[in-house]
């Protein structure tokens, strides 16, 4: 007599619907740490850029500037994703990054990809609502990262001008957005911030791990990026400074707006060298500059004073 045994239907279909639901979640949760949200803030801080030019201050230049902002947080997340897929068999023996959703196999090459062209259409959509004129700085980052992953990020010295020149992209989306003119001494400014939290980083990687698991850092020494970040914080000051005089909507308030900002960026500016240099805090620029709370006091206090030096000049013009 033969017996038919049946699976168990919660076999059949992976296991208890409560499982099914928990492996779900984890797979969903894992795939939105792909995309690493913790670095989203980078978007809205330097896309929004524009709003310190109070002619910025109204409804259309607003919802401009926020499908900017959203353009270029879908971007830089399937950036992400695509970087980590290229990267995954490296950062597996990485002691700082085995943890990454790739690396540590909780989300699978196949899944990443298909994360990536969900990512794809609805920048597609909000691509398509802006001229070709406005939006090619998306297509240059994403050309940039492209070139960056296949290679470039392992040439020393390029590598921290591409991630600068990534930030110098957002910014400049975000003017092209809302139709203000580009100050070429604030997008300076910008351009050797970044080089220093880059800096910052690669030192911090090399003092914790030797470099083994970067290419590129077989062309640094700490010594070198200590003196390259020394040089990028001053040419950072110089070039703020040069934009309150010369470029920034203040118009008779310039002067006081030196007098006044120019020591708090001079002071986060010192504040930061202190952390890396000190504290070896340098391998999270974004963590350090959000949560240090010398650094956000300092920048609270700053924002304070320039939107009030702003509002000021637009009530006077």
């Amino acid at each position: 007599m033969n017996t038919v045994v049946r699976a168990d239907p919660a076999v059949r279909t992976g296991g208890p619907p409560a499982t099914r639901a928990r492996r779900v979640g984890a797979t969903l949760g894992a795939l939105v740490q792909l995309a690493r949200p913790g670095h989203w803030p980078k978007n809205v801080l330097v896309v929004s850029v524009p709003l310190l030019d109070p002619q910025s201050w109204n409804r259309t230049a607003s919802a401009d500037l926020g499908g900017a902002v959203v353009a270029f947080t879908l971007t830089s997340a399937l950036v992400y994703v695509l970087n980590d897929l290229v990267d995954r068999r490296r950062d597996a023996r990485n002691p700082d990054r085995w943890h990454r959703p790739l690396a540590s196999g909780r989300v699978s090459p196949r899944a990443a990809v298909l994360f990536a062209a969900a990512l794809a259409l609805p920048l597609a959509g909000v691509l398509a609502l802006q001229t070709p004129a406005t939006a090619w700085p998306v297509a240059a980052y994403l050309l940039l990262n492209v070139a960056y992953s296949a290679g470039l990020k392992h040439v020393p010295l390029l590598d921290v001008f591409l991630v600068a020149t990534g930030f110098v992209l957002r910014l400049v989306y975000g003017y092209l957005a809302t139709g203000a003119a580009i100050p070429g001494w604030l997008v300076t400014a910008v351009f050797t911030l970044c080089l220093l939290l880059a800096l910052g980083k690669r030192r911090q990687e090399l003092r914790s791990t030797g470099g083994g698991h970067r290419p590129a850092l077989r062309g640094y020494t700490v010594a070198l990026t200590e003196q390259l970040m020394q040089l990028s914080a001053t040419l950072t000051a110089g070039s703020y400074l040069l934009y309150l005089r010369e470029e920034a909507p203040l118009g008779v308030h310039a002067s006081v707006a030196a007098v006044l900002l120019t020591p708090m960026a001079v002071f986060g500016l010192f504040r930061y060298l202190q952390l890396v240099l000190v504290h070896d805090a340098g391998m999270r620029p974004v963590r350090i500059l959000v949560r240090d709370p010398a650094l956000v006091a300092n920048t609270v206090l700053w924002a304070a004073l320039s939107g009030g030096l702003l509002l000021a000049a637009r009530v006077q013009s």
